[in-house]
């Protein structure tokens, strides 16, 4: 099954598949994926390519959408993912983000995500949008509350995570 990829001004956002296990598996292993999302134990690029496999193409496969590698229009290049998440502990559906560190404070993080939540409405049927980030990503902060989203309670996924800022925002 093919999934959409969408556009905008400087990017373009195509559903991330097995072409990208070289993104998945820098992106995973960036200072601050680490420290913010967490140590997915991503080691090699074959690890990267089995968590497409059992993430990633399962999200578009179940629910139509997923993560969106974010691809500069310029030149090609691969600079991070934003996406859609539907998780089994959150009621409402979470957006996502993460980018290389070359290519942080530049707006992609912003205009990528505007756009996955114009079509989470208009493609998806999703009135309603979440966010979740550690307290301390200041960064994720004001980038979810840029997105319209707003400051809910904190939440932790399960026992043994950390606790969690909870946003969510109308569509």
């Amino acid at each position: 099954m093919t999934f959409k990829s969408f556009e905008t001004e400087r990017l373009i956002l195509k559903p991330t598949d097995l072409e990208d296990v070289d993104l998945i598996f820098e992106l995973m292993n960036s200072p601050k994926w680490l420290e913010y999302i967490g140590d997915r134990n991503i080691k090699t690029k074959e690890d990267a390519r089995q968590y497409i496999l059992d993430k990633h193409l399962p999200n578009f496969e179940n629910n139509g959408y997923g993560s969106y590698t974010v691809i500069l229009k310029e030149n090609g290049n691969k600079v991070g993912s934003s996406g859609l998440f539907k998780r089994d502990v959150l009621e409402v559906v979470d957006i996502g983000f993460a980018f290389l560190p070359e290519y942080e404070e530049k707006g992609y993080g912003y205009e990528s995500s505007k756009k996955i939540l114009e079509v989470a409405k208009a493609e998806f049927g999703l009135n309603k949008v979440s966010a979740i980030t550690l307290p301390n990503n200041i960064a994720s902060q004001k980038l979810i509350e840029k997105l319209g989203l707003t400051y809910q309670k904190m939440i932790q996924l399960s026992q043994d995570d950390d606790a969690l800022m909870y946003y969510e925002g109308n569509l």
